[in-house]
């Protein structure tokens, strides 16, 4: 049995998440669909990065496992039979079986896209948010949420974590042409965590909160007193780091 690993991307507004659920059509479910079809046997995949419905990625990672011999050319009959809500980039071999897309992962980079200004060709691929904002609270607020560890406040709750704990390497907000982009890269991510970041830093912005509660939001470890009302089509799982060595390019 040997091990392979999938980097894909996809349109999360076309699935109910990426996990599955039952007969929904979620990512997971696509992919397990399709592999098995390609292959003729049942393929189950494992996912690096729970995304909730409407989030959108640009990388994710899935690990499956097969008898059958895979190789690159097959690539092209895979993405003939995925949704086109769903692209399968790239397909590796893992260098040991005891590769996992989810633990395995060192670091995930996650962006929040925001325009100002209605625009049809963004609609359902960011956030239309026609608010004043000010863009030094949302550098303050950028900044201080590298100093904290513990973002039990901003994990949703039924969440199957055992501990809030999470180190940020990175947090700041950006221009992008008209568009204005949260980014934040970690080791790991709570359910719910950058929707949530997002939301109370805006409400910060439009003059809602001041640096000080939302350091208080932060340190109560209360999930009720942050903001998750931003939707999930703005965001977007940008990337994520394995160690190096850890799968190869068929």
């Amino acid at each position: 049995m040997k091990r392979y690993v999938l980097k894909v991307s996809y349109d999360g507004t076309c699935f109910h998440g990426s996990q599955l659920q039952g007969d929904l059509p979620t990512v997971q479910l696509a992919l397990n669909q399709a592999l098995s079809t390609l292959l003729r046997e049942v393929i189950t995949t494992f996912g690096a990065s729970r995304t909730d419905e409407g989030v959108h990625a640009l990388a994710n990672f899935y690990h499956f496992d097969t008898d059958k011999t895979v190789s690159q050319k097959l690539l092209y009959n895979l993405n003939a039979i995925l949704p086109h809500s769903l692209s399968v980039k790239n397909w590796y071999a893992a260098n040991t079986n005891e590769f996992n897309a989810r633990f395995d992962a060192i670091c995930r980079t996650y962006r929040y896209r925001i325009y100002h200004r209605k625009q049809p060709f963004y609609h359902q691929r960011a956030l239309y948010y026609p608010f004043q904002l000010d863009r030094t609270s949302l550098n303050e607020t950028a900044a201080l949420i590298q100093q904290y560890t513990d973002f039990e406040s901003f994990s949703k709750r039924n969440t199957q974590t055992y501990t809030f704990l999470c180190t940020l390497l990175e947090s700041r907000w950006e221009q992008s042409g008209d568009q204005l982009h949260y980014i934040v890269r970690a080791n790991r991510f709570l359910r719910g965590m950058v929707r949530g970041l997002v939301s109370t830093q805006l409400q910060v912005a439009r003059g809602r909160y001041d640096l000080n509660a939302f350091k208080k939001i932060i340190e109560a470890k209360d999930c009720t007193q942050a903001d998750f009302s931003v939707p999930g089509h703005g965001l977007y799982l940008e990337s994520i780091e394995y160690p190096e060595g850890s799968f190869t390019s068929l």
